[in-house]
């Protein structure tokens, strides 16, 4: 899977905020990331971003006021003019659907008040058309297995390989989703041969470990890209987010399910989730030079055991210890033991305890989520320092067990751990 030359990348279709001045140049990954959603601030007076927190908004013209509702209730088309309600759209959140769509190169974009609204959003869409059927591929967020396991919202799921989709396929099948790189694993899948194993059927890229910094599901295939927005798009583990990148046929269905559902991104969460864009590519270039370096350095150490770094590069690093994983946890003071990732600090968690203990233990195995792997998040912080709090952590635990780098078999090692970051 290539990545993306954060320096020039093609112009992608653009969602106009009203009134901004059209745009007919291409624009680079990094330029699009300060200014996709801001074009008419200029002209506007101001600045910064202006926050809209009305919840609701006033109208003489109830005549006018009611045919736009009808219009939304038919099509879920942004109505013309100001919103009738805050449940039904909002000018700052739509800054930043319209910045994160130019990011991920597609018609548009809905954000939710978390990921998990997100996912729940587009399979409601889907069984809502009699397509409750899923076609999944493991490992996936702890949470996004859950629902689609427990049949929350009444769909089915399929869990397969890549290599058994076409085969999974039924004709009630309404989605495919996979996560590349996965959590927590960082396992990646091809997502050409998945999007031409899917047919007609749209393929769901949880695209949040890779950003679109990294790639650009779309390019690949996919129909549909999901972000926990809470990660690195806000980038500073100050907002919970979710949002999904679509053509608009998809996004009016998505529009009439938040509508109904509730399942809101406020004002304020959308006015820093944009600000984050504006430094994604910086942080996320910066992130991965120093998790590169750290999976490096981890691959020789004698304590661990195997090393999860993709192809594809990325700020994330997994990796199985010899000894007791709880007591690596323990011992850390400089990275933070926290769930979630994407943050400017370096967070690190036990994914089996935490993100993945819903996943009952059987499917965590078999996924390839042991007890002794750690997911780390890596941050903006110096590698020098990140590598002390580990080395020392590592070093820490009572009658830890080790071997020397000549006793582990080549497979231990992923060989991409030794790659440099993008």
């Amino acid at each position: 899977m290539d990545s993306i030359d954060a320096g020039g990348i093609t112009d992608p279709v653009a969602v106009p905020l009203a009134g901004a001045l059209p745009r007919t140049l291409p624009r680079a990954l990094a330029t699009e990331a300060v200014h996709a959603g801001r074009e008419d601030l200029a002209r506007l007076g101001v600045h910064a971003a202006p926050i809209d927190l009305s919840t609701t908004y006033p109208s003489y013209d109830t005549r006018d006021e009611a045919a736009r509702i009808d219009e939304f209730a038919a099509t879920g088309a942004r109505p013309e003019g100001p919103p009738v309600y805050a449940r039904l759209d909002n000018p700052t959140t739509a800054r930043f659907e319209t910045a994160l769509a130019r990011l991920e190169g597609t018609e548009s974009a809905v954000a939710f008040a978390s990921g998990m609204a997100a996912l729940t959003a587009v399979l409601l869409v889907r069984s809502g058309m009699g397509l409750r059927h899923v076609v999944a591929v493991r490992p996936l967020y702890g949470c996004s297995d859950h629902l689609l396991t427990a049949g929350l919202l009444g769909t089915e799921v399929t869990w397969t390989d890549p290599a058994g989709i076409a085969d999974a396929i039924r004709p009630d099948t309404g989605l495919v989703m996979v996560e590349t790189p996965a959590n927590p694993t960082l396992a990646e899948v091809d997502i050409a041969a998945v999007a031409h194993s899917c047919g007609s059927i749209p393929l769901l890229v949880d695209n949040t470990f890779a950003t679109p910094v990294l790639q650009r599901p779309v390019e690949h295939g996919a129909r549909l890209v999901l972000h926990s927005a809470t990660k690195y798009l806000g980038g500073h583990g100050d907002v919970l987010g979710g949002v999904v990148a679509c053509d608009e046929e998809f996004a009016r269905k998505l529009r009439q399910v938040r509508f109904a559902t509730g399942g809101v991104l406020h004002p304020m969460a959308g006015y820093l989730l944009l600000r984050g864009l504006s430094t994604l590519p910086v942080r996320v270039r910066a992130a991965s030079a120093t998790a590169a370096d750290l999976a490096r350095r981890l691959a020789t150490d004698p304590r661990i055991a195997r090393v999860h770094y993709p192809s594809i590069g990325g700020a994330m690093v997994s990796f199985e210890v010899y000894g007791d994983p709880h007591e690596v946890i323990a011992a850390v003071r400089l990275i933070t033991p926290a769930v979630s990732l994407g943050s400017v600090d370096s967070l690190i968690q036990h994914p089996a305890s935490i993100s993945h203990r819903i996943v009952a233990e059987g499917d965590r195995r078999s996924a390839g989520v042991s007890d002794r792997l750690l997911r780390m998040s890596v941050g903006l912080e110096d590698v020098e320092d990140l590598w002390r709090d580990l080395t020392e952590a590592l070093s820490a635990r009572p009658g830890h067990a080790s071997r020397s780098p000549e006793s582990r078999t080549p497979s231990a090692v992923r060989p991409s751990a030794v790659r440099p970051s993008p």
